[in-house]
């Protein structure tokens, strides 16, 4: 007996729309039993992971602050994934953003311009997209696999941040911490609603993206070509479109708005380069991503979904004494739900007995 996945003629648009409620619900049921595997209790778990940041202005505004760099990649991840092009480096090309915008305020920390800022943030986005342009390259120019390339750079953007921060950049009135300068008052991403909280600007930048993109891939020529290539690279070809040419744009916009996530994260939330600046919001991008149906306003609501879960993982060690490796078991059940729940949405699975006939030697 073998298991085969026979593609379904019809998907239904009402299971689709229902699948990723369905995958939450799964996570919280095997999330309870976790906790109750623990020695927790499942309610007081769950509701100090999804229910207590939810109930202060204050944290509201923090689940703002996790949400914005989270919206903002995902937005992209979004644009290049139905464009049938797999960028998995989004945390690289968040470092590296964050590295380039962060230029002016480290080196030329004694100049004080409104310019400042807007110039971090446009270095930001040019280093995030010129980051991602190499295995842009590599896949138009060298048929290399997207996926391998831009997973390996993340991990040279990571340790070429360290290198930098423990290096050249490190604050020499640090007392010798691994930290840069702290930014100057003009380098700092201003505050919404300064009363009330911390949250920033980013995440008014990731609602625009998200709307941006929502309405480039609904009302203009290049989101039908985005939508053809990603279907079927043949019928874009009789089309007039170039996979060519899609590879570096998609590549270029996720890379771009990945950058500008990392220094607006720099910029508004830390205040200086260090070298952690990303609990791996470039990975928990992708499940942003796949959660909101790779559709940019379904991913403003998803990424308010797992910027809760970086609040309750959170909340949850300082209540209940949880390690903050619950955070990403719950992120893992959530994409592996999502994936299951999409695949039973597409497929169908077919049980197929067949005999094994051997012959005597």
């Amino acid at each position: 007996m073998r298991i085969e996945l026979e593609k379904r003629p019809d998907v239904s648009k009402l299971y689709a729309f229902v699948s990723p409620l369905l995958a939450l619900v799964l996570t919280l049921v095997f999330g309870a039993i976790m906790f109750a595997m623990l020695g927790k209790d499942p309610v007081a778990a769950l509701e100090a992971f999804f229910i207590e940041p939810l109930l202060e202005v204050w944290s509201l505004h923090e689940l703002a602050i996790k949400a914005a760099p989270l919206i903002l990649i995902a937005v992209g991840l979004a644009v290049c994934y139905r464009s049938n092009n797999w960028n998995i480096g989004a945390e690289g090309q968040f470092t590296i953003g964050a590295i380039t915008g962060s230029y002016l305020p480290v080196i030329f920390y004694d100049w004080h311009s409104p310019l400042v800022l807007p110039l971090m943030l446009i270095l930001g986005a040019l280093g995030g997209a010129l980051f991602a342009a190499i295995p842009a390259l590599l896949k138009a120019h060298f048929n290399t696999n997207e996926i391998l390339t831009s997973l390996m750079l993340v991990y040279i953007a990571q340790l070429f941040l360290d290198w930098l921060i423990r290096g050249a950049w490190r604050d020499p009135k640090g007392f010798n911490f691994p930290v840069s300068r702290d930014f100057a008052p003009e380098a700092v991403l201003p505050a919404i609603w300064e009363e009330s909280g911390r949250a920033h600007w980013a995440f008014i930048f990731a609602i625009m993206a998200a709307v941006g993109a929502w309405f480039m891939l609904r009302y203009t020529l290049k989101g039908f070509e985005i939508v053809v290539l990603g279907q079927s690279e043949r019928a874009g070809r009789f089309a007039g479109f170039s996979s060519k040419k899609m590879i570096w744009f998609s590549f270029l916009f996720s890379g771009a708005l990945a950058g500008l996530a990392g220094i607006a994260e720099v910029s508004g939330s830390i205040g200086h380069l260090q070298p952690a600046i990303s609990p791996g919001y470039g990975f928990t991008a992708i499940i942003v991503a796949f959660l909101g149906r790779l559709n940019p306003l379904g991913i403003i609501a998803s990424g308010l979904v797992l910027a809760l879960t970086y609040l309750g993982g959170e909340a949850a060690q300082l209540s209940l004494g949880l390690s903050d490796k619950v955070t990403r078991v719950f992120q893992g059940l959530l994409l592996f739900f999502v994936l299951s729940c999409d695949t039973l949405i597409y497929y169908k699975i077919r049980l197929v007995w067949s005999r094994v006939r051997g012959r005597a030697a």
